[in-house]
Order: C-alpha cells, then structure tokens, then sequence
C-alpha cells in the first residue's frame, strides 16, 4: 500500500512560490525525503520511483526529487562545475519549505546518488549541517578526489555514503567522505554486474531495499585491507534503512 495522497502523479514546488507548496500535498507533520539524480539523469530515472515507491509503502513520508537534467544532460566536466551552485539552490529550497511551512531540518533525509551526492552534500552545507541525516550513494569520484565542494561528514547531522563503484576507473569515490561509510562488498565490484554502471547503480538498489528490510549490516575495519578481504570484526551497524535518528 502507497499512503501518500499523491504517490505516482508529481507536484511541482517553487521556492518563492509559496501557493505551490501550500497548495499541494506537503505535509510538514510527517518526515520529508530528499532524492537527487545523478549525470545524464532525470525525475524518472530509476533511482527516483525505486527509492519513493520503499518509502511510501512503508510510511507517510514528503518525496521531493530534485530535477536537475538540463544541467546533468550536458557533459560531465560542466555538470561537475555546476554541482555547488545545484545544492546551493536546494539548501534555499528547504530554508523556503521551512519558513512556509514550518517543516522541521531535524525531520528532513537528503538522498543523493553520484553527482547528486555531492548536491546533498552542498545543500546540507548552505543550511550550516542542520539537516538529519544525508546520504550519499556512490559519490561520483571523478573530478573529485581533491575537489573542496565535495561531499562531507559535516554536512549534516549525521552522514552516510554506500560505497558500490570505488574502483580505480570506476564512477565512485575511493574513499570514506562521511561519518560512515559502507563498502558494499568492497566497494568496487558487485556480484552480477559486469560493468561500472551497474557498479554504480548498485548503491541506490541496496539502499532502497535497506529502506523496506533494514536487513544488511557492516563492521568496522581498521583499514582498507580489511574491507578487501572481507575481515573486517569491528563493531555493527545497519546499511542505509530510514531511520532519521541513526548514528555512528
């Protein structure tokens, strides 16, 4: 069962439109969820409706997905240049959302998937890390290795990245960006996939299954040898799931 009122037919919210948002289906009573695209993607990419459709049969929840194609359609160097100023304009968003309507940061999920990690990222900065929780799945990795904008753990209250696509040649960041970071399987390769977008696509496929079962659980390792090798005894923690009030 879907429960919200409007759950396969979108609405279209403005910042300073506040008629759009208080005309609509936005209900600051209930968690609000945040999905971003990644390049060449779009509102009906597959991420969207995955991610949604786990949400909504599982509670009432506000979905907005960020559309941000006219910039993420164009080639990837300029779509990277323009990445700040995307998460920019949805940090004002959610300060909008937030004075027309009162919805709280501290009930807000910001999901985003390669590029659109870092958007998140950079929306959860311009709102000075207040939001609940920030997820980045597979932040894309090239051109960001050593970019200053890109994902961080302080950019919200608590921060996650699911690693699937960290390969050297692979479309995800090596590295740990968050306050956890889960390396799926290593990180690098998936079981079943037999290229680096379907690497890549993991890592929004096991989040949302996450949301439905909270089923998948991670240790912590004490270096990457042990993510490797699959040695990793530390202590446990849920992969992704819903929760706003995780930590780690």
């Amino acid at each position: 069962m879907l429960f919200r009122k409007n759950p396969r037919v979108s609405e279209s919210l403005f910042i300073n439109n506040a008629s759009s948002i208080t005309e609509s289906n936005f209900n600051p009573g209930v968690p609000t969820v945040v999905i971003v695209h990644g390049w060449l993607g779009n509102q009906y990419s597959g991420i969207n409706p995955t991610i949604r459709d786990a949400y909504l049969r599982k509670n009432d929840v506000n979905v907005i997905v960020l559309d941000w194609s006219l910039l993420a359609m164009l080639n990837y160097p300029i779509a990277v240049a323009g990445v700040p100023g995307v998460g920019l304009g949805l940090g004002r968003f959610l300060s909008f959302l937030n004075e027309v309507t009162g919805a709280s940061f501290n009930r807000m999920h910001l999901i985003g998937f390669s590029l659109g990690a870092h958007i998140v990222g950079n929306a959860g900065r311009e709102l000075g890390g207040r939001i609940a929780r920030v997820t980045g799945l597979d932040p894309a990795g090239p051109l960001w290795t050593e970019n200053k904008n890109r994902f961080r753990s302080t950019d919200g209250i608590y921060t996650e990245a699911i690693h699937t696509n960290g390969a050297p040649g692979g479309f995800g960041i090596e590295f740990a960006v968050a306050d956890v970071d889960f390396f799926v399987n290593g990180g690098k390769l998936q079981p079943g996939c037999f290229d680096n977008l379907c690497n890549h696509n993991r890592a929004w496929e096991v989040y949302a299954a996450t949301v439905t079962y909270d089923h998948l659980v991670g240790r912590k390792c004490a270096n990457i040898l042990q993510i490797t090798y699959n040695t990793c005894r530390g202590s446990s923690l849920s992969v992704g799931n819903d929760s706003l009030n995780k930590t780690g």
